[in-house]
C-alpha cells in the first residue's frame, strides 16, 4: 500500500483559472470532513471545492457543480493509478473566465493531482502509535533501538516518555530489550527499507 509523505498544496493556472490542490494523508476517517470545512471555509469565494478521497479501499469523488465526472473522477483515477490509500486531494479552483471544455478539465484536475503527487508517494505497512515510559538508565538503548524519525514526542521528566511510530521489528527489539510499552493504536507507516 502507498500514500503520500507529507501534505503539501501546489498551484497551476490553466487558461486564466487558477487550481490550487492539497494532498493529505489521513489517519481517521474523520479528518476528511474537517479538512474539507476548513478548506471550504477559508475558499469560500471560489468557484469549486473538487475532491477524491481513499481510506481503508472505500473511495469516493466529489465535482462539487462542475460537469460530472469532470473534476472529482479524474482525481480519484490518479490516486488509484499510482496505488495510494488513506489520502484525500481536493483542487479549489477560481474560474478565469475561458471555458475549458469536458476533455480540459479532465486534463486540468488530473494534472493538478498528479502534480503534487511528484516525490511525495511512500510505501506503508501496518504499524503501531506506541508510548514508551522508563527510566533514564534505558536512554542510551532507547536511542540506539528507535530511529529518530519514529520519535513523535518526547518528555523528560522522572522518567523518559516518548511517542513512537514502531512496525513490528521494532516491537521485537524492544521486548528482546525489556523495554515495555503501551499500543495505544494501529496506524499506517511509512515502510522500513
Amino acid at each position: 500500500m502507498y500514500s503520500v509523505k507529507e501534505n503539501k498544496k501546489n498551484e497551476l493556472i490553466i487558461k486564466k483559472s487558477k487550481f490550487i490542490t492539497y494532498i493529505y494523508q489521513i489517519h481517521h476517517k474523520e479528518d476528511i470532513n474537517n479538512i474539507l470545512d476548513a478548506l471550504k471555509s477559508e475558499y469560500k469565494d471560489a468557484n469549486h471545492c473538487c475532491y477524491a478521497y481513499i481510506y481503508e479501499n472505500e473511495m469516493k469523488a466529489s465535482d462539487d457543480n462542475e460537469p460530472s465526472k469532470t473534476a472529482g473522477t479524474p482525481i480519484l483515477e490518479v490516486l488509484k493509478k499510482n496505488h495510494l490509500n488513506n489520502v484525500l486531494c481536493v483542487v479549489i479552483r477560481y474560474f478565469g473566465g475561458i471555458k475549458l471544455g469536458a476533455g480540459g478539465l479532465i486534463r486540468a484536475y488530473s494534472s493538478s493531482c498528479k502534480e503534487v503527487l511528484v516525490n511525495n508517494i511512500i510505501e506503508l505497512e501496518d504499524g503501531y502509535l506506541i508510548e514508551i515510559k522508563t527510566d533514564y538508565s534505558n536512554q542510551k538503548k532507547l536511542e540506539y533501538l528507535i530511529p529518530s524519525t519514529h520519535i513523535l514526542k518526547k518528555e523528560y521528566n522522572e522518567n523518559i516518555k516518548l511517542l513512537v511510530t514502531a512496525n513490528q521489528d521494532l516491537l521485537n527489539k524492544l521486548n528482546t530489550n525489556h523495554i515495555s510499552y503501551t499500543i495505544k493504536e494501529k496506524i499506517k507507516i511509512e515502510k522500513s527499507s
